[in-house]
This record gives C-alpha cells, structure tokens and sequence, in this order.
C-alpha cells in the first residue's frame, strides 16, 4: 500500500477483486448485467445506504453512496461509494468518475479547504474511471466530522474540476455499516 497526503492507495488488484459487486451494486444501471443493482436500505442525510448479495455470494453486502455533479458542468459527475470488504479486513472509498478525466493528474481530495491528497486512478471500466483508497481512522474522522469535500478531477492538465460532496450524513451512515 502507498501513503499518499493521508490517504492510502491500496493495491490494484484484491481491492477490485474484493470489492467489484459492489461497485456494480453503487453503478445502478449502468453497471455489467452481471452485476446486481442494489436496494436503498436507509437514508443517511445526503448518503444512502444500498445493499445487495453479489452473485455467489451468502450474504448481503451494502455501500453507503453519493452521486453528485460539479455545479458548472452538470455533464461530470462523481459516484463516491465507502464500503467494507467482504472480508471486513479494510474499508474503502471508491470513486467513479465519467470517461474523459486526464488519469495521470488523479482524483484530488480537500474537506473543509484542507488538503488531503490525491490518488491515481486504478482501472477504467465502460461508464468510468476508477480511483480507491483505503479508509483509515484519521481520513474516516475527517470525513465524518466534516462539512463539506471537494473531489477534484481534470480535463486538460490546467482545466481541473471541482465537485462538492456533502458530508452530512455521512458519520450516521458509517456507523451502521454492516
């Protein structure tokens, strides 16, 4: 695993093993037919929580999940997903963003003007580009006594794009994760 500004990127392949039914569970109908959709369990302000049994599998997985847009470019959006492995050995932060972002710039992360780091994007699939880090117990205590976050991805390497995600909800919805 890699430390990068406070997070933590974590190896490419068992995470997107581990966790790709999930993935498709957070992708709604975009995600491989393989993939199941999901069911909204609870609310949790501006974070649902969906769950869902991936296929193969004897028991429920669930994702607390956000999809937000960037306030002035409606057409680029972000589906931020947290969830625990199957395993409950790691929890993780995964974001979807469109085709089209520059994948060697990475997805940025501040929460309430701090600066948290940047990860690089780990897979590309047909409705998106990857990126995943590793949760610990600092990023997790940011993330739930925070207001606000800001994802940043670019177009160009001087055009970049913020996209604000609230964090309101987000400790309750944490915290009930199975």
């Amino acid at each position: 695993m890699t430390h990068i500004g406070g997070l933590v990127q974590q190896p490419l392949i068992g995470t997107l093993v581990r966790g790709l039914a999930v993935l498709g569970l957070a992708l709604g109908l975009n995600a491989a037919p393989a993939l199941a959709q999901g069911v909204v369990k609870a609310q949790y302000g501006d974070w649902q929580m969906s769950c869902d049994t991936p296929p193969g599998a004897s028991f429920e997985q669930c994702a607390l999940i956000q999809n937000v847009s960037a306030e002035d470019q409606p057409n680029v959006g972000l589906s931020v997903i947290v969830l625990k492995t199957a395993d409950k050995q790691a929890r993780l932060l995964r974001v979807l963003a469109p085709l089209g972002v520059l994948l060697p710039n990475g997805l940025g992360l501040n929460i309430d003007g701090a600066n948290i780091g940047r990860v690089a994007f780990v897979r590309c699939l047909p409705n998106g580009c990857v990126a995943e880090v590793v949760l610990d117990d600092e990023l997790i205590g940011k993330l739930t006594n925070g207001k606000s976050a800001i994802f940043s991805v670019f177009k160009t390497p001087e055009e970049g794009i913020g996209i604000p995600v609230s964090l309101n909800g987000f400790g309750d919805g944490f915290a009930q994760l199975p």
